[in-house]
């Protein structure tokens, strides 16, 4: 099953983020592309999402998943104790989803913002789409 992650490239916390899951995807499921790069708005047109989207995404096979749920899905994958972190699935979403969209309302304001996307080490650029 193809799994990309669609991460805001611009947010610190972002780049910051691919670069925690990079390291603990050892089996290397994973690729990714910037939300604000073609082959990211092309996905979000494919599945009827507004291209200024403003959430981490996954897509697994055909189906996306947004927010909370697609960083615990990608959290189920990695290597260590951070599969433990699925057991907060049976939190209903919209509490999640809360805590989520207040790290997102802040995220420029907390860790800041690039002018321009993360560029990928020679060792991981294949795993980048774009």
């Amino acid at each position: 099953m193809e799994r990309i992650i669609l991460f805001d490239g611009e947010c610190n916390l972002c780049n910051s983020s691919v670069q925690f899951i990079l390291k603990r995807d050892r089996k290397g499921i994973f690729t990714f592309t910037s939300l604000q790069g073609k082959t990211g708005q092309e996905i979000l047109i494919k599945h009827g999402l507004e291209l200024s989207v403003n959430s981490f995404v996954l897509m697994e096979g055909d189906k996306l998943y947004l927010k909370s749920e697609a960083a615990l899905r990608v959290c189920k994958q990695l290597t260590g104790f951070w599969p433990l972190f699925t057991f907060l699935l049976v939190v209903p979403s919209f509490v999640r989803d809360f805590f989520y969209n207040l790290v997102a309302a802040n995220r420029y304001k907390w860790f800041g913002k690039r002018e321009t996307c993360l560029l990928p080490s020679p060792e991981w650029k294949s795993r980048f789409l774009e």
